[in-house]
């Protein structure tokens, strides 16, 4: 039986480790063929590569360092020419600040790669990707991963609210930019019980089961559970849906009326 994104080609940026494996395992399981993007953690990429060429599907591996513009170029220009013109692109590479513990620890160095990261590199991304699927007038779709901090704020890290909230405007101005063509949505999750949160102190320390005190659903999300709303956000099940932030925190907050 034919998946949801059956012969795609998709890009996920981050790719060789943590939510981002999942995600390049994910659209696989779905009939994707897969650009598994790292900067540093090849042999995690090759590992995910492994996999996903054993489902029979495509994977290729490329690098770059998305704050670099001409590394986004190189890097969009191996995909197209291992695979094929993107259909999918999933920005998920973002920094957490994960080193910082409190505001009052915030150094220039923490807010300069924090922004550079999640909004110059998920910038950089999208207009690269989404530049060439307008001009050849292709029909796509680009999920930015972000943040529910976006509801509440970020007293330990107030850089990482401040880029996430920049990541919405990104979104909403890009759905329009490259409409009607292009949808652009942002999946904004809570806490996902990743490797790298498990090692944070602060996670060790207690606020693990704040957290899960603090949600309607007394649970913390893994990265397999949230695979369904990145696929969900790729395919044709959101046809009518750009420009929008969907949350996905098992209720620690809520927005609307």
């Amino acid at each position: 039986m034919a998946g949801r994104l059956q012969d795609k080609i998709v890009l996920v940026t981050g790719a060789s480790r943590g939510f981002g494996a999942t995600i390049a395992l994910g659209v696989a399981k779905e009939g994707a063929h897969v650009a598994v993007h790292y900067n540093s953690s090849k042999e995690g990429a090759e590992e995910v590569a492994r996999q996903i060429e054993a489902m029979g599907r495509k994977a290729f591996l490329v690098q770059a360092n998305i704050t670099v513009w001409e590394d986004i170029k190189r890097m969009v220009n191996e995909v197209e020419a291992g695979l094929g013109p993107i259909d999918v692109l999933v920005n998920n590479v973002g920094d957490v600040a994960v080193k910082q513990m409190s505001w009052r620890d915030v150094t220039e160095e923490y807010i300069d790669h924090t922004l550079a990261v999640d909004i110059k590199g998920t910038m950089l991304c999208m207009h690269e990707v989404g530049l060439r699927m307008v001009d050849a007038k292709r029909k796509g779709c680009i999920i930015n991963i972000g943040s529910h901090v976006v509801v509440n704020g970020s007293p330990r890290a107030p850089q990482y609210a401040a880029a996430k909230y920049g990541v919405i405007g990104l979104t909403k101005s890009y759905a329009t930019a490259f409409g009607p063509y292009v949808r652009v949505n942002n999946l904004a999750p809570g806490f996902i019980e990743t490797a790298k949160t498990l090692a944070r102190a602060d996670w060790k320390g207690g606020r693990r089961e704040q957290y899960i005190e603090r949600t309607a659903m007394k649970h913390v999300a893994t990265p397999e559970e949230l695979v369904g709303p990145v696929i969900f956000l790729a395919c044709d099940d959101s046809i009518n849906m750009t420009g929008v932030t969907m949350i996905a925190n098992d209720g620690y907050s809520f927005v609307g009326a």
